[in-house]
C-alpha cells in the first residue's frame, strides 16, 4: 500500500514539473525590489541581446510574432516578456508595440526579486 502511494506521489510531482513553463535561455533577468508573481501566462516572449525573439522555444521575427499573437488573441491573451538585463528599451518597446497591435491587453515583464 505504501509503495503505491509513494509511486503516485512521485508520478504527480513529475507531471506537475512538466506543467511549469521553463525556458532557461534568459540567465540574467533585471532585478526589482517590488516584483510579484504574475498570473499564468499564455505566451512567453524572450528578447535576446542581439534582438532576436524566442516564443515558446521558437525563434521568430516581429512580424511572425504579430501573426502568432493575432491567431491566439481572444481578447484575453496574457503575454509575459523576459529579457536579459542588457536588452535595450527600444527592443522592449518594439515587442510591446507588436503585442498591442495584435490585440494583447495583458502584458507582464519578467524580473527576479532583488532581495
Amino acid at each position: 500500500m505504501i509503495d503505491i502511494m509513494l509511486f503516485l506521489l512521485v508520478f504527480f510531482i513529475m507531471i506537475a514539473l512538466k506543467m511549469i513553463p521553463t525556458s532557461g535561455l534568459i540567465g540574467h533577468l533585471p532585478a526589482t525590489a517590488t516584483s510579484e508573481n504574475l498570473p499564468k501566462t499564455k505566451v512567453m516572449i524572450e528578447i535576446h541581446q542581439d534582438g532576436s525573439l524566442m516564443v515558446d522555444q521558437q525563434t521568430m521575427t516581429l512580424s511572425a510574432l504579430k501573426t502568432k499573437l493575432r491567431e491566439l488573441s481572444e481578447g484575453k491573451t496574457v503575454v509575459t516578456i523576459a529579457g536579459a538585463a542588457t536588452v535595450s528599451m527600444q527592443q522592449l518597446a518594439d515587442v510591446m508595440d507588436a503585442c498591442r497591435q495584435s490585440g494583447v491587453t495583458q502584458i507582464g515583464l519578467a524580473t527576479r526579486n532583488a532581495n
